[in-house]
């Protein structure tokens, strides 16, 4: 058996041999932005100690996790939700409250990448450039009015700070050539993070941004030559997830506002 499959196996039992109380949880979590890469290693994640609401523009981003969860014993739920548009939002949280009635928000984690547009400054059209500001600036905004107050409401019996974790890019630090659609929705969001940090933090809601600086090892890069095709020279997305908990788990003492994550060979 390859170390893949292992690793995935062992995932498989840990999660069958958890998410039976994690389905029992008085608190939940949410992760927007789900797929077969971060999203879904941060959902079964956080699926073994809460339950979980998963939500992505499309549903089939989420349906497969959704089933491997629920049936291992844990308890998810998908929304399709377009996080750039109020109304949407709103359907979707209401939902959410429906389904985890009497439950208090625990984590939740915004891993939206949104639209990418790569091309000259000069070639981008006005919906090019909001492309970029639209998910990672307005969507990150309705998302963030939508989870603190439920995260600020549990911090007197949450079992870890009640978190609000954001995934973040290169860009975020770097606006690189022909990425300026891109680097002003990532600053965006970083800006947006720091300042909720700064406002919630000293009210026991730990709002963590990661710096995610490199090539994610998900089916869609696999063929990818990245960092000339050096072992582990892509990201882990289990590793991602990993350090999400170890960001949610972290206590109120020693908060983490900002991490940054690459391969070891990634230049930087």
């Amino acid at each position: 058996m390859s170390t893949a499959s292992q690793r995935l196996t062992a995932t498989s039992n840990h999660l069958q041999s958890t998410t039976v109380m994690a389905a029992a949880s008085n608190f939940y979590s949410i992760v927007a932005g789900v797929g077969a890469g971060t999203g879904r290693s941060v959902a079964i994640k956080f699926a073994q100690t809460y339950p979980v609401a998963l939500l992505a523009r499309n549903p089939a981003n989420y349906e497969s996790i959704v089933k491997e969860i629920n049936a291992a014993g844990g308890k998810a739920i998908g929304i399709s939700t377009d996080v750039s548009s109020e109304s949407s939002i709103k359907n979707a949280f209401a939902e959410i409250q429906k389904e985890f009635k009497g439950k208090k928000l625990a984590a939740a984690v915004y891993n939206v990448g949104g639209k990418f547009v790569r091309k000259p400054f000069l070639e981008l059209s006005l919906e090019d450039y909001e492309a970029g500001y639209e998910a990672n600036g307005k969507g990150f905004f309705l998302f963030a009015q939508a989870t603190l107050p439920g995260l600020l409401s549990s911090v007197p019996d949450s079992p870890h700070p009640p978190s609000l974790i954001i995934t973040g890019a290169t860009a975020s630090l770097r606006g690189s050539a022909n990425m300026s659609s891109f680097a002003s929705g990532k600053f965006a969001l970083r800006a947006t993070g720091q300042s909720l940090a700064r406002e919630f933090g000293p009210q026991g809601v730990h709002v963590a941004h990661a710096i995610i600086d490199g090539v994610i090892d998900i089916p869609r890069t696999k063929d990818w030559p990245v960092n000339n095709n050096a072992p582990d020279g892509k990201i882990s997305a289990d590793a991602i997830a990993d350090s999400y908990w170890y960001l949610h788990t972290q206590p109120r003492s020693h908060f983490t506002q900002e991490l940054d994550v690459r391969p070891y060979v990634e230049k930087f």
